[in-house]
């Protein structure tokens, strides 16, 4: 089944960074888009940033262009997102998404609070 956990969360100070990670089980991890999602308090679930199996193609949101860059090793089957510069507003619970064959998966999150 597919599966799939995020991990590298915490707090941050604001201009600190973080890199979360993604681990994915159970599909064909390099035949497939991955994405990054952040959802805060009171607020939608918001797409941040997605990777293409095609030649890694990469698209952001502006919120975050210029600060987060995703990627992906499919030897490891693991999708990251460094994110640097962070700043209060990024503080969400950030989940990694991956549509499988229609199916939208999503991982249980990670927490990321950035605070001094």
């Amino acid at each position: 089944q597919v599966q799939l956990v995020e991990s590298g969360g915490g707090l941050a100070q604001p201009g600190g960074s973080l890199k979360l990670s993604c681990a994915a089980s159970g599909f064909a991890f390099s035949t497939y888009a991955m994405y990054w999602y952040r959802q805060a308090p009171g607020k939608e679930r918001e797409l941040i940033a997605s990777i293409f199996s095609d030649h890694d193609v990469t698209r952001y949101a502006n919120s975050v262009m210029g600060r987060f860059t995703i990627s992906r090793v499919n030897a490891k089957n693991t999708a990251y997102l460094q994110m640097n510069n962070l700043q209060p507003e990024d503080t969400a619970v950030y989940y990694c998404n991956a549509v499988v064959d229609g199916v939208n998966y999503w991982g249980p999150g990670t927490q990321v609070t950035v605070s001094s």
